[in-house]
Order: C-alpha cells, then sequence, then structure tokens
C-alpha cells in the first residue's frame, strides 16, 4: 500500500489518539509505503523528518508537486525532478513578469520551481493566466487567497503519478488522502481516495461524484483511518476494534497536563542522551502520569530551556511502552526568559503575596509582560494540540494567564486548575497591579482546586471584589478538615459561583504522599541498615527534625531562634537534644535568598559556639540537597518532625515524616507542625503550633518530647490513616472526578 497524504488538516489533524494509531500503524507494518505530498516547501518539511512521532515518509512531493525528494535520503527523484525543472523558467523572471499585478503579494515561504501570490478583490485573474500562459506555466488557485505559479501541467497528482509509474507501484494499492482545493489533482488521478471530514467545501463539491473517494466524517487521520476501514484492498492493516470514534466521545476525552516541567530529565548516559525519571519524592509526576497508562491520549506541556529557540523542539514519546498515546510538547524558552519569568517575576512579584509577605513584593511592568508572553506560548501550544472538547489541566501560578487566553482560542475545551501554592486573603491578593486581569483569566476555569477550604473562600472573597458573585453551593468542612479549631479552619467551603453569567465549581485536594515508593525505599535492607546505624550513633539522645527548603516563608530563623530559647528554658536537656536541620538550597541564581543564608549560618553558628561539648552538637546544619532515600532514615530515627513554616501552601514533609514512622512497629514519632501550613487542618492528631510566637514555638516543642509513650502512638496511629488514605493517588483521582464530571454546557450561564 502506497499512502500518498496531504499533510496540514489531513496526516497532521485530526483527534491525537487517530494520529497516534495511524502513525503507529504505518511505523509497525513494513509493507505500508508513505508519501507527503504538500503545497509547503523542503524546509518547512524538515522539522516533521526530527520528529520521533511521527514516521517517515518514503517520498516527498512538495512545492505542489513541483519538488519530489527521496524521503530517506531527500535526494531528488531522478529523472522526474530534471523533467519538472527544465519547464521552469526561473522564480525572478516570474516575480518580474508578475510585478505590474494589481493585488498580488509574494507569500513569504521557501519554494522552489513554483512562485506562491496571496490575492485578493483587485486581482487581475485572467491577466495573471495570460502571462502564465504565454510563459507555459499553470496557474493554481486556492481556498480563495493563495495564487500558485507553476510548471506547465505540474500539480501534486501529476507528479505522484510519474512516480507510481517510474517505481511500477499498482495502481490498486494507493490510497490519496487532502482536505482542501489545492489537493484536487490528487483526485484526477483517479486512485482510490478519502477527502477527510471538515475538508474545504470546493473539495466535497468537486470530489461529490468520484465513486473511487469516500467522503470521512471523521477529521484529519481519523478520515484516513476511516478510508482505509473502507475500502476492502486496505481493511486488513486495520484492526477490526479501531472503528472510527465520533468527535464528540466521551470515552477516550484528550488530556492536556500544563506543568512546569517535564516528566523527564536528559541525562548523558556513556555518551548518549537518554530520559531518566526526575528524582522527585512527592509523587505528583508519576500520579499524573497514572492517567494515560491505560491508553489515554494526551500531551505533558511544560517549557524546556533551549540555546537556540528557532531550532523547534519536536513533540515526542515520554515512553511509548508504559503511555502509548501520551507525547511530550515542550515551549522552547531561553535562560534568559527562565530567569525573568520564573526565577525574578514570579518569585519576587507572585510569591510573596501568595504567602502575604507584602513586605518583600516586588512588582515590574516590564516582567510582567515576558510573564504573560510565556503564558500565552502555553496557550497557544494547549490551543493547537488540544483535540475538541478535550480536557486540560493547567498547574500553579506561573500559568494563571494561561485559562484567558486559551478560552479565546479554544471555547470548546474543558479546563482544570489546580493552585499548589496557598491563595491569600483579598486585602492581600488585590495589592498586585495586574489583579484584575488575573482573575478575570482565572474564571474562566471550569474547576479551580486548592489544597484546603481557607484558600478557597480566600480566592472568593478576591472575586467578590472585582465582580458581583452569587455562591450557588456550599459544603461543610468538618467530615475531613478542622473548622474553628486552627488559624486556617472554616467551617464551609465554596462549592459553586456564578460569576458575570459564567458557572465556576470549586474544591479542595490537599496533595497526598506517594505512600507506595516511601513504603518501597523503606523496606530496602540498605534502608533498614541505615536506620540502624543511625540510631547507634545518636542512641541517648532525642533527636528533633526540621526538613525545609531555604525560603523566608519557612521560617528558618525563626526556628532556629525557638530552639535557642529552648536550651535557655531547658539546661538539663543540654547533651539529651539534638536538632537535625536539613535546609535544601534554593534553585540556582534566586539572589533574593542570599541574606536568609547568611542570618542563618550566623545564628546557628552563635547557639553551637555557646552550647557545643566535645561529645555533643545542638544543632547540626545539612545546607544541601539531600538524595530521598536518604531523608527517609532522617525520619525514621527522629523522634520529634518540627515542622514551623510562617505560612506553607501544604506541606508534605509533615506527611512524609507520618508515612515513615507510620511503618514502624513503635509509630513513636510526634509532629509539631504550624498552624499557617495548610496540611495543620487535615492533620488533627498532631501538635499545632505558632510559628510568630517563640514561646509558644518552645512550648509546642516541650510538649511533644514530654507526651506520653501510648499518647504518642496512637496520635501517630491516627495521622498514618489520615496520610495513607489521601495519598497521592487519592488527590489526582479526586479531582479528575470532579473535572470530568462537569459539562461544559453548565459552565455558561443565559445572562437573563
Amino acid at each position: 500500500m502506497l499512502l500518498a497524504t496531504d499533510l496540514d488538516g489531513t496526516f497532521l489533524g485530526g483527534r491525537q489518539a487517530d494520529r497516534l494509531k495511524l502513525y503507529r500503524l504505518i511505523r509497525e507494518q513494513e509493507d505500508i509505503r508513505l508519501m507527503f505530498v504538500t503545497g509547503r516547501g523542503i524546509e518547512s518539511v524538515m522539522p516533521l523528518l526530527d520528529n520521533p512521532v511521527i514516521p517517515d515518509p518514503d517520498y516527498i512531493i512538495c512545492d505542489v508537486g513541483a519538488t519530489i525528494l527521496n524521503g530517506q535520503t531527500l535526494e531528488p527523484v531522478q529523472p522526474i525532478q530534471s523533467e519538472i525543472e527544465n519547464q521552469w523558467p526561473g522564480t525572478l523572471v516570474i516575480q518580474k513578469r508578475m510585478r505590474k499585478v494589481k493585488g498580488l503579494r509574494l507569500q513569504p515561504v521557501s519554494q522552489q520551481r513554483r512562485c506562491s501570490f496571496f490575492y485578493d478583490g483587485r486581482t487581475d485573474i485572467d491577466a495573471v493566466k495570460k502571462i502564465a500562459d504565454e510563459m507555459g506555466l499553470d496557474v493554481l488557485l486556492s481556498a480563495g487567497r493563495f495564487l500558485d505559479i507553476l510548471p506547465k501541467n505540474i500539480n501534486k497528482g501529476s507528479t505522484l503519478k510519474r512516480l507510481v509509474k517510474l517505481m511500477h507501484f499498482s495502481s490498486k494499492d494507493i490510497l490519496v488522502a487532502g482536505d482542501t482545493l489545492n489537493d484536487r489533482s490528487l483526485y484526477d488521478t483517479q486512485y482510490k481516495g478519502v477527502v477527510v471530514g471538515a475538508a474545504e467545501p470546493a473539495l466535497i463539491d468537486y470530489t461529490s461524484d468520484m465513486p473511487n473517494v469516500l467522503q470521512a466524517t471523521s477529521h484529519g487521520a481519523g478520515g484516513i483511518l476511516e478510508s482505509m476501514k473502507h475500502f476492502p484492498e486496505f481493511s486488513g492493516y486495520v484492526n477490526k476494534e479501531t472503528n472510527n470514534i465520533p468527535e464528540d466521545a466521551q470515552g477516550d476525552t484528550q488530556l492536556l497536563v500544563m506543568y512546569h516541567r517535564l516528566p523527564y530529565e536528559m541525562k548523558d548516559v556513556n555518551g548518549i542522551e537518554e530520559k531518566v525519571s526526575p528524582k522527585s519524592p512527592n509523587g505528583i509526576i508519576p500520579s499524573l502520569l497514572g492517567f494515560f497508562s491505560n491508553g489515554r491520549t494526551g500531551a505533558w506541556i511544560a517549557w524546556e530551556e533551549v540555546r537556540n529557540k528557532n531550532i523547534v523542539r519536536a513533540d515526542r514519546y515520554i515512553d511509548e511502552n508504559k503511555y502509548p498515546n501520551l507525547i511530550a510538547s515542550s515551549i522552547p524558552l531561553t535562560k534568559k526568559e527562565i530567569e525573568v519569568f520564573y526565577k525574578l517575576f514570579s518569585k519576587e512579584a507572585f510569591w510573596p503575596v501568595i504567602f502575604s509577605f507584602a513586605d518583600k513584593v516586588r512588582f515590574n511592568h516590564e516582567q510582567w509582560e515576558q510573564y504573560v508572553n510565556v503564558n500565552r506560548l502555553f496557550a497557544e501550544r494547549a490551543a493547537a494540540e488540544a483535540d475538541k472538547n478535550a480536557t486540560v489541566w493547567i498547574h500553579e501560578y506561573n500559568l494563571w494567564m494561561v485559562p484567558g487566553i486559551l478560552r479565546q482560542l479554544r471555547p470548546d475545551v474543558k479546563i482544570g486548575f489546580f493552585h499548589h501554592t496557598a491563595f491569600p486573603p483579598a486585602d492581600i491578593f488585590n495589592i498586585i497591579p495586574w489583579r484584575r486581569e488575573i482573575i478575570g483569566s482565572m474564571l474562566q476555569c471550569d474547576y479551580i482546586g486548592f489544597h484546603i477550604p481557607r484558600y478557597v473562600e480566600n480566592f472568593v472573597d478576591v472575586v467578590k471584589s472585582h465582580t458581583p458573585v452569587k455562591v450557588r453551593s456550599e459544603q461543610s468542612c468538618a467530615d475531613r478538615f478542622l473548622t474553628y479549631s486552627c488559624a486556617l479552619g472554616v467551617d464551609k467551603m465554596t462549592r459553586e459561583i456564578d460569576a458575570g453569567g459564567r458557572i465556576i465549581r470549586l474544591g479542595a485536594h490537599p496533595v497526598g504522599i506517594n505512600m507506595k515508593n516511601i513504603r518501597h525505599i523503606f523496606e530496602q535492607p540498605a534502608t533498614q541498615e541505615k536506620i540502624k546505624k543511625m540510631q547507634k550513633q545518636t542512641d541517648g539522645k532525642k533527636i528533633i527534625l526540621s526538613v525545609e527548603r531555604l525560603d523566608y516563608v519557612k521560617g528558618p530563623l525563626e526556628k532556629i531562634n525557638a530552639f535557642q530559647s529552648f536550651l535557655e528554658r531547658n539546661p538539663q536537656l543540654h547533651g539529651k537534644v539534638e536538632l537535625i536541620n536539613i535546609c535544601t538550597p534554593p534553585a540556582s541564581g534566586m539572589k533574593v535568598y542570599d541574606k536568609i543564608l547568611a542570618e542563618l549560618e550566623q545564628a546557628i553558628g552563635k547557639i553551637n559556639g555557646k552550647y557545643a561539648r566535645l561529645d555533643w552538637v545542638p544543632i547540626r546544619f545539612f545546607f544541601r540537597s539531600v538524595p530521598f532515600e536518604e531523608v527517609i532514615t532522617y525520619y525514621a530515627i527522629a523522634d520529634v518532625a518540627w515542622i514551623t513554616p510562617l505560612r506553607d501552601g501544604l506541606n508534605l514533609v509533615a506527611k512524609e515524616y507520618i508515612g515513615v514512622q507510620g511503618l514502624k512497629p513503635a509509630a513513636d514519632g510526634v509532629l509539631v507542625i504550624s498552624e499557617f501550613a495548610g496540611a495543620s487542618v487535615e492533620l488533627s492528631y498532631a501538635i499545632r503550633t505558632n510559628p510568630y510566637d517563640i514561646k509558644d514555638l518552645v512550648q509546642g516543642l516541650e510538649q511533644a518530647l514530654s507526651l506520653e509513650q501510648n499518647e504518642k502512638k496512637l496520635r501517630m496511629e491516627r495521622l498514618f490513616e489520615q496520610v495513607t488514605h489521601y495519598d497521592i493517588d487519592n488527590w489526582g483521582k479526586a479531582f479528575m472526578h470532579e473535572l470530568e464530571n462537569i459539562r461544559r454546557e453548565d459552565s455558561v450561564m443565559q445572562v437573563q
């Protein structure tokens, strides 16, 4: 079989599931030959040849038939190419002759042996045809605005017929496919053909009476698959279960995930660049990938650092064996763009607002424009990748402006957004100069998820400060979250609002931990051996553990000052208690944290200098990235986890500590957690503390160290039940269940 297919709108069009099915079929069937037949020049076809998702063509006909190449070597197919060349007077000669025709404008595209123009209502087409006829050339019109000057009797169909004759292909084994009037000549060959769904009406009319042509209902690649099933000669290539799936099918809705990084890293392995899984303990990436393990179609859209933005990164499979219908689609950004978008603007303008540190905010309007431009790139990529009625799941505040742009480009898609950080009160959020634009964008979502009910209510309050809002439904929080008994508690959570005629559903979904991974690491013999070794080294001492990233929102200096007060109040515990402080450095180039580190090291040095002995150091400070396997050993030996951020969207460290402690036979660790960490409203059996009050910090630590064994065990067992039930998989499934159960038509109300 030889498939001779147009590209845009045909071979490259249609549902992603159909495209990948067709591409895989061609790669796996050795006796299917593929030919690209396109109006593009070869330069614009070249990127497709480097795309590992798209099968390599055996032949390429481009320039509307004026160029024919071997798809493997890119050498001209002779003698056909020479015959066409001999009929061509040269581009400059033609441009000079056409210069006097009004309304004719040269298309700025790569082209050989053809001249492509735009034309309009002023253009004298008869004059163009007369000049072309005098030069022994043909004129091809398409889509009411494109005009091609070609060698006489040269078009897609005529060049295809020449190749068929040269290579001795059987005419009964050829299938042609197209979608615009530009492809008309392919059907004049009398080979079997398919006009794919949503084709140009003029082509549909032209081929309507051709018995050898199928008018497909499916778009793009789906139409080609439909025709292969239709024609008996080709049906053997298509499995019986690959029946055409209607465009509005619900069973396999495409899912696009927008995340701040790709689900793999490129590493040099023995001189070869290979994809490896990122070392991320929280399990969010594996959880998101899990939605594609059953063959669901989708794309993972993330930014990727490049040196040259002119080199377009092709879509590629993430892991074709595990996720056969999932592709990675990266947004190429230069190092400078990433620094402005992510490291400077997002961290200096939005990060302090999100965590209510208004005094640290720095707004820069030029950087805002850069932020919007990057968001636009994400939205445009999603719009291009999305099937009709696809589901798009956007992650984090770095992409606040994507929903609004995407909704304009693709009103048909369903948009979900999950906020991985905190969400501040209205009086804090509204200091952002671009608050109206951000909220306007977010209100284009169908579903928005936050960690806890307090953040949901903060968001609703912000929206109320910008537009009239009607609360359509609420839900009690008491079944899962603390209400009046903690700083972030609320008794009811808004579940649905009507804002400006749009219905937006809201929900609380605290991210869980990857218990499967934690259990696997914990039960490894090597891990158990390290735990025993560390227990011997710390024998006789109570270990207080703090694990955090270097960030002012984590309150690292407040914690150290509180520990100094603890030592002053409890001299009897000198030599018996140690604080292990693991502090992960921020990303390189984050200058905002340099001062914090200097102050932190100075405070720790002062305490150790005052209290340390030969056999005891009060604080063991590790300022480095510690492998998660090693962190688990620290979780296992720690008597107390002292998690005291000034603000935190959630805090997975607290849950990871519970996950490890709950696996121990004794299960007697104690969690002390800040009232202003989102996880505090979930973990009712933890000791909550106010990180802004040194006395309360000290008292919380003293309480944790003085609890009776039975109480410690009971608290940890209850906490372990919580984190094992609401794990990372539960989080992802719960969010997706909410999003997928929203009907798009219910999101838009008729304004009375």
